[in-house]
């Protein structure tokens, strides 16, 4: 071979070497925001990791700002990137917030409600017809079953479970879950194969976290056991919601609790999104900036 030969077949394969290297380095990892979307586990719907709660004080707190505010707000986080919205059956809200997001396109954002499961002689699906009338929607995008806190709560709401997924065949809800109160009700969580969404409490120092009752008290000895679900619940393939990360209201004066609450979330527990109830612009803003320092 000559030199002239030797020499180009040596630079065709260093070349073809380093395009084969370049093709099996790594990708840099996305930067993931408060506002960018993850997949809820199993159920493969996508929703954005923050969600605008309507729930504070059963809804009390967002009612009390009146339709226009309030609707300024939901608009204010829309335009934030925030596309995940949560309400109930129980709360004031559910039709404030379908009032204020009638007109945006349905398909730009994820709608989350709560049925209450005690009701007698009332049919799931005329239940789940009258919620979307009062939301002004078409479907939800996820419906819960409420407040569950008795450990017998996979039992006893099978009714609506059925209902649940006869109205998903309707097309009138895309996914599901519950959301539950007190280890009793938590510890029936994993294992239950009908769930794809789980709704649970978590903060960094248990207030108003999950304990032997379903009381809303603070229950610091029992934030590991509830870390600890999660992991589980994760494991199963469960897309897990957090809430109360501002302790029910309790961190409203500590900027280091809000903080920390939103890192323990994320970072030990392992939770998808959260969702967190908001009366101003500055708290929606607030949380944005503690969420994507969170997840950083």
């Amino acid at each position: 071979m000559s030199a002239t030969t030797r020499r180009s077949f040596l630079k065709t394969g260093l070349a073809a070497g380093a395009m084969a290297t370049v093709g099996t380095l790594p990708l840099a990892a996305a930067k993931r925001t408060a506002t960018d979307t993850v997949v809820l586990g199993k159920s493969n719907l996508a929703v954005t990791r923050l969600a605008f709660g309507t729930g504070t004080d059963s809804g009390a707190v967002q009612a009390a700002l009146g339709q226009k505010e309030f609707t300024r707000q939901v608009r204010y986080a829309y335009d934030r990137g925030i596309r995940f919205f949560e309400t109930a059956e129980a709360y004031q809200t559910p039709a404030m917030l379908g009032e204020a997001l009638k007109g945006l396109p349905r398909d730009s954002y994820q709608l989350m409600t709560k049925v209450t499961t005690f009701h007698e002689g009332v049919k799931p699906q005329e239940k789940f017809d009258d919620l979307r009338r009062i939301s002004q929607t078409q479907y939800f995008d996820i419906m819960l079953l409420h407040w569950q806190h008795t450990p017998d709560w996979p039992e006893t709401t099978k009714r609506w479970q059925e209902g649940i997924l006869e109205a998903q065949q309707r097309k009138v809800i895309r996914t599901h879950g519950a959301s539950v109160h007190g280890l009793p009700a938590l510890r029936q969580m994993p294992g239950t194969n009908w769930l794809e969404v789980g709704l649970i409490r978590i903060n960094h120092n248990g207030a108003r976290m999950d304990g032997p009752t379903y009381d809303d008290r603070n229950y610091p000895d029992h934030v590991t056991e509830v870390v600890d679900h999660i992991h589980t619940l994760k494991k199963e393939g469960l897309g897990v919601i957090g809430m109360k990360l501002c302790g029910g209201g309790q961190f409203v004066n500590s900027h280091d609790d809000r903080v920390k609450a939103m890192r323990f979330a994320f970072q030990n527990a392992g939770v998808d999104c959260a969702t967190v109830g908001f009366k101003s612009t500055q708290e929606i803003d607030e949380a944005i900036t503690n969420m994507n320092l969170a997840l950083a």
